[in-house]
């Protein structure tokens, strides 16, 4: 008995000490030493956690392949597919149980710029998808990986992909489940997903997550996303948000909750700009035409050459629609703020846009506070956009950029029977305070709408307090973005 708690004890320590030195850690390491980064222990606790995720999925098993059997019988014939059939199903035609539970996914939360999408990018980076078996060595372990699929997408982008798969799918079969079908085409697109800033502001996002992530789940897909917010905050304040309450119980059942609120540094703001991705001149001082001049010089030298001779371009858009361009040549567009955020426009289009263009220029960019808050949504959203591809975006503004955006917060006030839907200002940088107040003759509670239309409800108080968590990550990221490195080559 001494011997075999012994033996066991031994593979205990190998086994530790192979996470200890996997290949995330030993990137990072790697980092630290090139001066890339410093040393953090909340970051080197999360490398050890990815770490300990690369090494369970060497027992991930393999994703059946399609069947006709499960895409039509399953789900043509019999109509709509409950959750429990086809998980039922998918036992006992692929065996499923044979390999034992998959590796529990990580949900990792905290605020702007402490490295969570660092480090995840990291072990994504070290996860191996050759067709041949790999290996890592960590000293005396030597750990095999099958081929492993995998796929890292902002979590926007995801779910643009999930609701046009569900518009193709309904198309043809307007009356059974999409999801089933939908899950199954991403588990054998890829068994890792790896979702960068996860957040539900959404109605119809909430009402598919708990079904689609059970359906992938149950496919053995493991689940790396990054949030700013911990999972019992998602969704806060939301329409019928009590029916997206049963995914954060499965979310905290079935992933492990890494928090970073500890890490309140935001490393990207020790980067500095170049200086050529973002000028500001204040419309009000006058007489300052040479540096108006300056800066129009400098755009037109990043515009890079003239125009197209064509008078617009139509970019194509999920969903059958297209945004135009107006100005542009092969590696360039130029916009007014106005263009891109003024208008009904959203993810899908911006993402089409950093397809099609390398480099994005946008002129008299406003100040950002409660009075605009369709208008920031879409020019954060641009901003996700661009970090996402890599595009490099040139901003001309009124003011600088550590006061582009100004805090605030949204709430709740009721007195005297009259409730007021309550967005404040703090002030941050700006020298004004704004209060704006929205509610019906009779004091019911109104909201906004992605559109700027007044609806029905408090579901966008959310919306509104998600928009100042994503003021403080887009500032963080433009930062970032005004690199000199910056940029798709």
């Amino acid at each position: 008995m001494k011997a075999v708690m012994k033996n066991m004890t031994a593979k205990h320590c190998v086994a530790r000490r192979s996470i200890l030195t996997g290949p995330v850690t030993a990137a990072y390491e790697r980092k630290i030493n090139a001066g890339e980064v410093q040393r953090d222990d909340a970051q080197v606790a999360l490398a050890a956690k990815f770490d300990a995720l690369y090494v369970s999925l060497a027992s991930l098993p393999p994703v059946p392949v399609r069947t006709e059997e499960l895409t039509e019988s399953s789900c043509t014939s019999r109509g709509s597919l409950s959750l429990a059939s086809a998980q039922s199903f998918l036992r006992k035609k692929f065996h499923l149980w044979s390999f034992g539970p998959p590796p529990r996914g990580l949900y990792i939360h905290g605020p702007v710029g402490v490295g969570k999408s660092f480090l995840m990018d990291l072990f994504y980076a070290s996860v191996d998808i050759s067709d041949d078996d790999s290996c890592c060595n960590n000293g005396s372990h030597t750990l095999k990986h099958a081929k492993i699929t995998k796929r890292r997408v902002h979590f926007h982008e995801f779910m643009l992909d999930v609701h046009h798969r569900i518009f193709v799918y309904k198309q043809k079969h307007p009356r059974d489940d999409a999801i089933p079908i939908i899950a199954q085409q991403l588990a054998q697109e890829a068994q890792l997903l790896c979702f960068d800033e996860f957040q539900v502001t959404d109605v119809a996002d909430a009402m598919i997550l708990k079904r689609l992530f059970l359906f992938l789940l149950d496919w053995n897909v493991v689940v790396v996303a990054t949030s700013n917010r911990s999972p019992d905050t998602l969704y806060e304040g939301g329409i019928n948000r009590s029916l997206f309450l049963p995914f954060i119980d499965m979310l905290k059942h079935t992933f492990d909750i890494i928090s970073m609120e500890d890490s309140p540094k935001d490393y990207r703001l020790a980067t500095r700009a170049d200086g050529q991705s973002y000028f500001w001149s204040n419309k009000d001082v006058h007489g300052d035409n040479n540096s108006k001049n300056n800066m129009q010089a400098q755009l037109e030298e990043i515009f890079g050459g003239t125009a197209s001779g064509t008078e617009a371009e139509d970019i194509q858009v999920l969903f059958s629609r297209s945004v135009q361009v107006a100005r542009f040549n092969d590696r360039c567009a130029w916009f007014d703020f106005a263009e891109l955020c003024c208008q009904p426009l959203g993810a899908a289009d911006y993402i089409s846009l950093c397809e099609r263009f390398p480099v994005i220029i946008m002129e008299r960019v406003p100040q950002l506070d409660a009075n605009h808050l369709d208008e920031a949504r879409r020019f954060v959203t641009l901003i996700d956009a661009c970090y996402e591809s890599r595009t490099r975006l040139v901003l001309t503004a009124q003011v600088p950029l550590d006061e582009l955006f100004v805090d605030f917060e949204a709430q709740v006030e009721s007195s005297d029977e009259d409730g007021e839907l309550i967005v404040s200002e703090k002030g941050g940088s700006s020298s004004s305070f704004a209060t704006t107040m929205i509610r019906t003759k009779k004091g019911e509670y109104y909201e906004w709408s992605a559109t700027g239309r007044i609806g029905v409800s408090l579901a966008q108080l959310s919306s509104a307090n998600d928009l100042a968590f994503s003021f403080r990550r887009a500032a963080s990221r433009l930062v970032e973005m005004g690199g000199k490195e910056w940029g798709r080559q």
